[in-house]
């Protein structure tokens, strides 16, 4: 029995019977595992319990706990509620974290309007607003809202175009849109149009077409043939939208549905979204390194998946019994305020979808750990050809962004096995370097990624910077004066030179004078390529955004009229620059102290500062 064996068994021994958290930490203290219990000593015996009978992953982790903490609560419930804040604000690398950044596109409706539109949002708001979705993707919901727009006719401009618009656009004479902004539409008739579209929405499409038949219908027996022709091609539209949808149930319910697929180490989550009865979309989330059992994964992701309660189904679906049922339903109820059930159907359709479910998430993983086996032996590759000292699990990508030195920035990538990890890039402003000088920008901006001690971990297995032996060099530089350089890997990424003959980008490693061939291995050229590109990309972006934020706010300084409180009165209201020079003139007249001239003015200024093509 080791030293860190024998204090666990005492820590155990002293622990309470009552519900809480507990949170086990590694030798450097860390926090590795957080998790819960109704009985605490109960469950953390067990993890000392036959571990000769544990599986390999179980026992590896076992023997890099050193210490634990625990947390008493009240009751069972509270102690489901404190595991998952803490789990969101340690991320440890035991439990399930649900890395997933994408927000998931909406529609948002605010019917507090005379004339309201469908728009896509991407972040749910604190307000009366109906949202509907979630979609799987932005195409989704585009393909979606254009269906929207050409059934039901519903205006399409921003609020500051709806006010100031004296003639109807294009949509009007195509015969898509009602054109509320400069016609006298009754707003009986269009909150009907509204309602349709909320209906088809629901997956109350049949009920639809039945309505806008029986309306063609009367308005054929009253002879008003011009209406029965658009009521014909209403309902023709939505026919063939509901040919292309999947019916999966026949109760024609909202209801998100969670299997799960499993090998090892490596969990996949799949979630199907349906609505009306209808299939609507389905998304996939992977998982390594867990330590909880299946129905204590889908738990957790499902309280992780659900922060927020606007597309919550009153039903929930999944491959599995979840021990916690009953806390995750009561919690989820708390949540949308109406009950919510959680269901693990043996039989009939909803055990048919479940099936289903399962049958994508097996396929899923199995596309999953083929790609990843692809990628792992591009990177075995890689490191071979290189000859790198690590292997490339994490790579680090540098480039920097300015037009004659005019706000130089730098942008960090990062791509973790093969893949890029968004939620780690990094902007970086350049702030020591006055004049143009590409070598400087590159050296403050390592220095600062590199150069804050354990902060700076996880460092890259490797670095690579886009240019040649020149950015090379200082990047070599900036980490041997840190001490790293021995610990890090380091290349660099040139283009072409087309004048010289050069038919492929060139990448330069230390101590090696010509370019690295990479002869029938072009795939490990491209994706190099790939990242560069990536790094260049993310730079652009935001040096452009960098440069057109300063660009307006300087030209506000120059409006007669506009001081630091008015300036800061449109930064607050618009909420960006992009939206202050889309604003028009009864945009500007709406704000306190504004009037006309003002506006006009601010308007007339900000018309010369429009990027072209607007």
């Amino acid at each position: 029995m080791t030293h860190y064996d024998s204090q666990l068994k005492e820590l155990i021994s002293l622990s309470t019977t009552e519900p809480g958290v507990y949170l086990m930490k590694d030798a450097e203290g860390r926090i590795i595992y957080i998790g819960k219990a109704k009985n605490l000593k109960k469950r953390l015996s067990a993890y000392l319990k036959n571990t000769g009978r544990m599986d390999l992953k179980t026992g590896v982790f076992v023997k890099k706990v050193a210490d634990f903490e625990t947390v008493i609560t009240r009751t069972e419930k509270e102690a489901l509620i404190l595991e998952s804040n803490l789990i969101k604000q340690h991320k440890p690398r035991y439990n399930v974290i649900l890395k997933d950044g994408k927000r998931y596109p909406s529609l948002r409706l605010d019917l507090s309007e005379k004339y309201p539109r469908f728009r896509i949002a991407r972040k749910i708001g604190e307000d009366d607003a109906l949202y509907f979705g979630p979609f799987a993707s932005a195409s989704a919901v585009r393909q979606t809202l254009n269906t929207i727009n050409k059934t039901f006719k519903l205006r399409k401009c921003r609020t500051g175009e709806f006010r100031s618009r004296n003639r109807p656009c294009l949509h009007c004479q195509i015969a898509g849109c009602l054109a509320p902004c400069c016609m006298d539409v009754d707003p009986t008739r269009y909150r009907e149009n509204v309602n349709e579209a909320i209906m088809f929405l629901k997956g109350r499409t049949s009920d639809l077409l039945r309505k806008v038949k029986m309306e063609m219908e009367k308005a054929a027996e009253f002879q008003e043939f011009e209406k029965a022709a658009r009521l014909r091609d209403k309902m023709f539209a939505l026919e063939r939208t509901i040919e292309k949808q999947i019916a999966v149930t026949t109760d024609f319910k909202d209801r998100d549905v969670f299997a799960i697929a499993r090998t090892d180490n490596v969990y996949l989550i799949s979630v199907f979204f349906v609505r009306g009865g209808f299939l609507s979309g389905t998304r996939h989330f992977d998982f390594e390194d867990t330590l909880s059992t299946d129905t204590e994964i889908l738990g957790t992701f499902i309280r992780q998946y659900y922060d927020r309660p606007n597309f919550l189904p009153n039903e929930i679906l999944t491959s599995i019994v979840l021990e916690d049922r009953r806390l995750l339903e009561e919690w989820l109820g708390n949540l949308k305020q109406k009950r919510i059930q959680i269901r693990h159907p043996k039989r009939g359709e909803k055990r048919k979808l479940t099936d289903m479910a399962v049958q994508n998430a097996v396929n899923e993983l199995s596309n999953f750990l083929r790609s990843r086996s692809k990628e792992k032996d591009l990177l075995h590759r890689l490191q071979k050809r290189l000859n790198l000292i690590r292997f490339p699990k994490r790579i680090e990508c540098f480039d920097n962004s300015n037009i004659s030195g005019a706000e130089p920035v730098a942008s960090m990538v990062v791509f973790k096995e093969g893949q890029a990890n968004k939620a780690a890039y990094r902007k970086y402003r350049i702030r020591t370097v006055d004049e143009p000088d590409d070598y400087a920008y590159m050296s403050e901006v390592l220095a600062r990624r590199f150069g804050k001690g354990e902060e700076s971990k996880p460092y890259p297995d490797l670095l690579i910077v886009d240019g040649g032996k020149g950015q090379l060099n200082v990047a070599a530089a900036v980490l041997s004066e840190l001490n790293l350089k021995g610990d890090i890997d380091l290349i660099g990424i040139a283009k072409k030179d087309e004048r010289k003959g050069e038919r492929q980008d060139k990448v330069f490693t230390l101590g090696r004078v010509n370019a690295v061939n990479f002869g029938k291995q072009t795939d490990l050229l491209l994706f190099l390529q790939r990242v560069r590109d990536e790094a260049h990309r993310f730079a652009i972006t935001f040096h452009r955004h960098r440069r057109s934020k300063v660009a307006m706010q300087s030209v506000l300084d120059t409006i007669p009229g506009v001081g630091i409180k008015r300036k800061a009165l449109l930064l607050k209201h618009f909420k960006s620059i992009k939206k202050i020079r889309e604003a028009t003139i009864g945009d500007f007249l709406a704000l306190p102290g504004f009037d006309r001239r003002l506006a006009e003015s601010i308007h007339n200024a900000l018309s010369d500062h429009r990027p072209q093509g607007r």
